[in-house]
């Protein structure tokens, strides 16, 4: 249990997914500490003719975030992922649309913020989420997942106050490996679960 949420101090908590495979850990995790649930849209970049290849990735209207290893692995450079980013953000306002339909990002000045994924294999897009919030001066962030690679989780303690993870396998292929059931969430889950567990 996280050291603050084991004091009982959860008037302040809020709980932000990374849709749409984070939402179905973080609607448990908020569940189980009866606290809200919210979502903060983040997109990854796909390398050039390869979009499950994540290079990169987008969070609001910042600017990108890139795995630089995985840049040099590739040979290339941001200045040749134009088109990918753009697409990228297409996809990311539509996401912020469906799932908020206009309703604002939460404010998360002073809260403490438990930012949700379903597993991390580089981490690029909880990167791109935990820099998005940090900017907005939250009181804790905490970065909370089931699986993450081992090195992954040492790198991103730099981002978050802290880093939770049930697994930290020193190889992480992929996180679908650590899953019996790893369907692709839909819009209508989160749809679903935001309604449960989102302040009118």
């Amino acid at each position: 249990m996280l050291e603050w949420a084991s004091s009982g101090d959860l008037a302040n908590v809020t709980v932000l997914a990374l849709p749409r495979g984070g939402v179905p850990v973080g609607a448990e995790i908020a569940r189980a500490m009866r606290v809200p649930l919210d979502v903060l849209v983040v997109r990854k970049i796909g390398a050039p003719g390869f979009p499950d290849v994540g290079i990169g990735a987008i969070a609001g209207d910042d600017p990108p975030v890139f795995d630089r290893t995985g840049l040099r692995a590739l040979d290339l450079s941001e200045d040749r992922l134009g088109a990918e980013v753009a697409r990228a953000r297409v996809e990311l306002h539509r996401r912020e649309w469906v799932y908020r339909g206009g309703r604002p990002v939460p404010d998360v000045g002073g809260h403490s913020i438990v930012v949700v994924d379903d597993g991390l294999v580089t981490g690029i897009t909880a990167r791109a989420a935990l820099r998005r919030l940090r900017r907005g001066g939250p009181l804790r962030l905490t970065l909370a997942v089931p699986v993450c690679g081992h090195k992954t989780a040492a790198a991103l303690r730099d981002e978050a106050d802290d880093v939770v993870s049930l697994y930290q396998p020193q190889r992480l292929r992929s996180v679908g490996e650590w899953y019996e059931d790893f369907h692709q969430v839909t819009d209508q889950e989160v749809l679903d679960a935001l309604r449960e567990l989102h302040p009118a």
